[in-house]
C-alpha cells in the first residue's frame, strides 16, 4: 500500500485485495422454499367417501335402527325422556313449541343427525304414572326424546307441562299410542299480525305409524 501527500494531508490509496469485488450476499429467506413431496402408504390414503352416503334420502335418518340394534345386542333397554300436557295447549296455543320443533328438525336435517325426538298424541306409556295422569286434560300429547337435557330445556321453555322419564327395550313400545282424532275449534277472533298455524302441522314429528288428526 502506497500514500500520496498533499495539501490536505496523507491520503491512502487501497490495496488490490481491497478493489477486489465482493460476492453478493442474498437472504435465504428471499430464495424459494423447497417442497418436500410426501409419499403416503397403501394404509395412509385419504379416506374417500361416496356420493350415495349424503343422498337425500339420508338427510333425516331415525334413530329407530340405533335403538333396536343396541336392544338386540346388548339385551337392555334405552332410557326415554318426556314431557306432556293436554293437546290443545301443546298443538294449538303454544306458538312457541311449534317454532322451536321445526327449528332442531331444520338444524338435524342440515348436520346430518339422527332423529331422536317424536310426538306421541295419547302415548301408552302414561299408564306407569298415574300421579302424571291425574293431572292432565286429555287427549294429551307427549313429546318423547332420547335426549335428556333437550327435554330439560323444553321444559323450562314451554313452562305449563309435566316431565319424566322411562326405559323401553324398542322404539315402538315407547312410541306406542292410542288412535285419537284431533279436534281443535277455530279463534273467533285472530288478533296477531300473522296467520295463524295450520291445523296438522305436527303430523312431520308423529312416529312411523301415522296417528290420527283432523283438525
Amino acid at each position: 500500500m502506497w500514500s500520496l501527500t498533499g495539501a490536505l494531508g496523507v491520503v491512502g490509496v487501497p490495496t488490490a485485495a481491497a478493489c477486489r469485488p465482493k460476492p453478493l450476499l442474498v437472504s435465504s429467506s428471499l430464495l424459494p422454499k423447497q417442497t418436500k413431496k410426501l409419499h403416503l402408504s397403501p394404509q395412509q390414503q385419504p379416506l374417500s367417501l361416496s356420493s350415495s352416503q349424503f343422498s337425500s334420502s339420508s338427510s333425516f335418518r331415525t334413530a329407530a335402527t340405533s335403538v333396536e340394534q343396541q336392544s338386540d345386542t346388548k339385551g337392555e333397554s334405552t332410557k326415554f325422556y318426556f314431557l306432556v300436557a293436554n293437546a290443545k295447549f301443546m298443538l294449538d296455543e303454544e306458538e312457541h313449541f311449534q317454532e322451536q320443533l321445526f327449528e332442531r328438525l331444520r338444524y338435524y336435517g342440515e348436520n346430518e343427525k339422527e332423529l331422536d325426538f317424536w310426538l306421541v298424541i295419547e302415548p301408552k306409556f302414561l299408564e306407569k304414572f298415574p300421579k302424571i295422569t291425574q293431572r292432565l286434560r286429555r287427549p294429551a300429547v307427549a313429546l318423547v326424546s332420547t335426549n335428556g337435557p333437550w327435554i330439560t330445556f323444553m321444559k323450562l321453555r314451554l313452562d305449563r307441562v309435566l316431565a319424566d322419564s322411562f326405559e323401553a327395550t324398542s322404539l315402538d313400545e315407547a312410541l306406542a299410542f292410542t288412535p285419537t282424532t284431533l279436534e281443535f275449534d277455530k279463534p273467533k277472533n285472530w288478533v296477531a299480525p300473522y296467520p295463524k298455524y295450520e291445523p296438522g302441522w305436527w303430523e312431520t314429528f308423529l312416529p312411523k305409524a301415522k296417528q290420527e288428526s283432523v283438525a
